[in-house]
């Protein structure tokens, strides 16, 4: 490769479009899963908040972090910024999420999102609407009651009680063998709820062994941001590993 073929090889790796993700800083998983799996020309960039686990408490008292996290993101520019933990903007319910969305937005000028919203957008893009949720939380109550309030059916759902430092520890392979157990003829779906998870590498295993659509808190926010954005981006390839969610783009 000479001089310039490497300049210019350099130049069209420049993203085309960039997100910016406030993860909890507990979080190990989303910036290796959003990076294995984003697509070319897509930017991810990250900054954390101690906004679950043990850090986990009344809006209020969060505000103040979330605004300082969404700043510190503005200052690379994003296109879009996600409020990136399921469990704790789902757990605000729907008026809540509404709000975290203001303290990012009046803190940056810049479009927010929320990974609930995501996620609801994604089940219901989806046509799930009775499903079975997975997830490693201590409880699902705040998950159910977000969902509830949404319109959703919770059928059977299954909380591992970890601590967030061992929510990792759960294999592909055992998210996958607890969706065959928990599945029946009753349920249009599967969500898998947690940004802190391996559950992004079971969507096409349980897809398969199912014959039903899945969704994943990781999955749902690379497909929202994808789909706001996908007029910035190169060709989209095809992403089978990501499940049906991922061919719903239009």
């Amino acid at each position: 490769m000479n001089v310039a073929t490497a300049i210019e090889a350099g130049v069209n790796a420049l993203p085309r479009a960039r997100i910016g993700l406030i993860i909890p800083s507990v979080n190990t998983f989303s910036e290796p899963q959003f990076n294995r799996f984003a697509p070319e020309g897509l930017g991810i960039h990250v900054a954390r908040a101690r906004v679950a686990g043990p850090w986990k408490r009344p809006l209020p008292e969060m505000a103040g972090e979330i605004a300082t996290a969404a700043q510190l993101l503005a200052d690379c520019a994003p296109d879009l910024i996600v409020f990136h933990c399921t469990d704790t903007s789902m757990s605000q319910g729907p008026q809540g999420e509404g709000k975290i969305l203001d303290i990012v937005r009046e803190a940056t000028g810049i479009e927010a999102l929320a990974t609930s919203k995501l996620v609801r957008e994604g089940l219901e893009t989806l046509g799930i609407k009775k499903l079975v949720l997975l997830t490693p939380y201590k409880s699902n109550k705040p998950v159910i009651d977000y969902l509830h309030a949404s319109g959703f059916t919770v059928l059977r759902d299954k909380a591992m009680n970890l601590e967030a430092k061992d929510f990792g520890s759960v294999t592909p392979a055992q998210w996958a063998q607890m969706a065959k157990e928990m599945d029946g003829p009753d349920a249009d779906g599967v969500f898998l709820s947690c940004t802190n998870t391996t559950q992004i590498e079971a969507i096409a295993d349980i897809e398969r062994q199912l014959g039903k659509p899945v969704v994943n808190s990781n999955q749902a926010v690379l497909w929202g941001c994808v789909k706001r954005l996908r007029k910035a981006l190169p060709q989209l390839k095809p992403m089978p590993a990501l499940g049906r969610l991922m061919d719903r783009l239009d």
